[in-house]
């Protein structure tokens, strides 16, 4: 066990995991095996034991030799990404990305998850590397909410299909709750619910059925919505919404 440093009244020790998977390095239970594996030192001294508690503030923690970095404030944001731009941090065929709409910001973050090149809609931004992993984890079931164009007006048949799920790459996708909000000639506009994010998911369950893509908009994710937020705009959340994000991957991880 590890020594631990005289506590303050500013102190704040927190397990190790915790620590290292804040920082973005590893998930939780990937920073328990670097644990075991004796790959993590506390000022100094190799930690073997789970649960050791430590102040991320004061204490001089090392994964594999390296320091960790100071820890940084965690921020939360939300953007409505317009089309004709990547969600990537950096493209070496320099085409427009993500990034290049706040590079003023205190702090490095990077997307939860990816929309299309031609996909507009909600994104969420964050440098929380641990709150990520789960929003994005299959086992966190977090919903995603599109409205989608399609050429061609889905029937019942075809609707029930992509209720159920469809095979991608020899796979069954999960369910998704899916109906049509309006007709408009001949396309239609269909409100898409799903949980799962699958490379260009949407674009190829849709084909799957015979009505390609003309455009998708996703318009929540989990709780957030993008109510009053112009396209290429970004706002930052409120302490409310992220709890609800919190509360919605609490229990992911857990053994």
């Amino acid at each position: 066990m590890v020594e631990s440093l005289t506590p303050t009244l500013d102190s704040m020790a927190i397990r190790l995991q915790k620590i290292i998977a804040n920082a973005g390095i590893a998930s939780r239970r990937e920073a328990e095996r670097l644990i075991d594996e004796g790959r993590v030192s506390v000022n100094g001294s190799v930690v073997g034991q789970q649960g050791t508690l430590a102040d991320p503030k004061v204490d001089r923690i090392k994964v594999n030799g390296r320091l960790l970095p100071a820890q940084e404030k965690k921020i939360y944001m939300v953007f409505n990404k317009p089309r004709g731009c990547l969600t990537t941090v950096k493209d070496d065929r320099e085409r427009p990305t993500v990034m290049d709409f706040f590079k003023d910001l205190p702090a490095r973050l990077y997307p939860v998850g990816r929309l299309d090149f031609n996909t507009e809609g909600l994104l969420l931004f964050t440098n929380d590397g641990e709150l990520s992993k789960k929003l994005l984890s299959p086992k966190s079931n977090v919903p995603r909410t599109y409205v989608v164009k399609v050429r061609g007006v889905p029937d019942e048949k075809d609707l029930n299909r992509l209720r159920k799920g469809v095979r991608l790459d020899n796979r069954p996708t999960g369910p998704m709750k899916v109906h049509v909000q309006r007709t408009t000639g001949k396309n239609s506009v269909l409100s898409m619910q799903l949980t799962e994010g699958k490379y260009r998911h949407i674009k190829r369950v849709c084909e799957k059925v015979g009505h390609p893509i003309v455009k998708i908009n996703r318009t929540r994710f989990g709780n957030l919505d993008l109510t009053e937020l112009p396209l290429g705009a970004y706002r930052f959340l409120t302490p409310r919404e992220v709890r609800s994000l919190t509360a919605l991957v609490r229990d992911t991880g857990k053994s």
